[in-house]
């Protein structure tokens, strides 16, 4: 079978258009895998169920009857440890759940760290 002399070259240009499209593509235009459109809905997803709980959470600790102690904890602590003050205080528990929600204890940490 013959191939005509112009296919090579197509074939050629159209191959590194491909490659040029989807680099073009997946870095400049927005393009993205499955895997990480699902990462980032999963993220936004509980960075808006923290906003959402973060007047829970500073209602809780308002109705704690140890608040003015764990308040004065957390005022002394370091940044970093206090997302484990509020979390041990229980203000980061939703209803329901066994433990504290680790998106939650951050919102009502940087909430509570403005208050003070």
């Amino acid at each position: 079978m013959q191939i005509p002399e112009w296919l090579k070259p197509a074939l050629m240009g159209a191959g590194a258009g491909a490659i040029a499209l989807a680099i073009i593509g997946f870095n400049w235009g927005g393009w993205m895998t499955e895997s990480s459109a699902n990462e980032m809905s999963s993220d936004n997803s509980r960075s808006a169920v923290a906003m959402a709980l973060t007047p829970y959470c500073l209602q809780n600790s308002k109705n704690d009857p140890n608040s003015m102690d764990v308040l004065a904890k957390f005022g002394e602590a370091k940044s970093y440890k206090r997302r484990g003050i509020v979390e041990e205080a229980g203000w980061a528990t939703p209803l329901g759940a066994e433990k504290p929600d680790r998106a939650l204890a951050e919102a009502c940490q940087n909430a509570l760290a403005e208050n003070i």
